[in-house]
């Protein structure tokens, strides 16, 4: 097997099936190239929907549903899908993940596969991302440090400019670069990768996964890189509602940023950039109010951020 996509489905049925019409699209001519669509319990018939899609589409050779047994979040889902690649005699060269609201231009999938049939030291590659109205989106990551906690929540030029090289969110790259981290709405990942350092952790239900795969690959030695040549449509948020920023803030992320912090530097650093979230929002905050511009955070954020980051279960 050359290929192997995974897709995870939430709730989302309809835009599923328009992310595969683009993704059978683009893998038409890429041999040996099949997709799992892992529905993650999503309760509402999307299961039965994808299924009747997937027959309607006539791609039942190429394509088969999953039904995870529960809704374990964005890593458990690719788990789910990922897994059966990687065993029995005909394992997958590439995995590629691709956001259920995620729609690949023309090229973008091949281009991927081709840098990594021609790099062999990278054992990630993610696409450039943008929204459907064209804008690019912002999928190009350092891994976040204690200084970035501060200079993220507090935002505030001069500070910005001297911790410069710490800014999570990297300049837009205007040519193929190597990254700390990518969003994974578009990933190609090398099944070396996956055999070298496992799965994806699902103790992260949703967000920092995708940051703790890129390091812990980094640390064995894979090389991740954004593609620009390679181009895919994102809605973003799909599921989850996070771009709305009347909706609070949900508990996962807060617990997903907790246990990404202590996993990867320990419990000490963990409070010391709990500290430094905490000052710089607080900061901001406070210059907000002065300068009467709308609060950054949502409503109740930085109280969540005590009662989730600070305080035991």
């Amino acid at each position: 097997m050359k290929l192997l996509t995974v897709l995870i489905n939430y709730k989302t049925a309809e835009m599923t099936l328009r992310s595969l019409d683009a993704l059978l699209r683009e893998t038409a001519d890429i041999p040996a190239a099949f997709v799992t669509i892992v529905d993650n319990d999503s309760g509402d018939g999307s299961y039965e929907k994808l299924q009747a899609g997937v027959a309607e589409r006539g791609v039942g050779d190429r394509v088969k549903v999953e039904a995870s047994p529960k809704n374990g979040g964005f890593a458990w889902g690719v788990n789910w899908g990922v897994r059966p690649g990687l065993s029995g005699p005909d394992k997958a060269d590439y995995f590629y993940l691709l956001n259920s609201d995620a729609f690949p231009d023309p090229g973008a999938i091949k281009r991927l596969i081709d840098f990594l049939d021609t790099h062999p030291e990278a054992g990630i590659a993610g696409s450039y991302i943008h929204g459907t109205d064209g804008v690019p989106h912002e999928t190009a990551f350092r891994f976040p440090t204690l200084m970035s906690e501060l200079e993220g929540t507090l935002s505030f030029g001069p500070v910005s400019r001297l911790l410069d090289k710490w800014i999570v969110p990297l300049p837009m790259p205007k040519q193929t670069t190597e990254v700390d981290w990518l969003a994974g709405a578009s990933m190609l990942i090398r099944r070396q990768v996956f055999d070298t350092i496992g799965m994806f952790d699902d103790t992260f239900f949703l967000y920092f996964e995708e940051t703790d795969f890129c390091r812990r690959a980094q640390l064995a030695g894979f090389k991740t890189f954004y593609v620009v040549e390679s181009s895919v449509a994102h809605v973003g948020s799909a599921s989850t509602g996070m771009k709305e920023r009347n909706r609070p803030t949900p508990r996962y992320w807060f617990e997903s940023r907790k246990y990404f912090f202590e996993k990867s530097y320990g419990k000490a650093y963990l409070q010391a950039s709990n500290v430094a979230y905490l000052v710089g929002s607080t900061l901001n905050n406070i210059r907000g109010k002065i300068e009467k511009k709308p609060a950054r955070q949502p409503k109740g954020h930085l109280r969540d951020f005590v009662k989730f980051s600070f305080l035991p279960k």
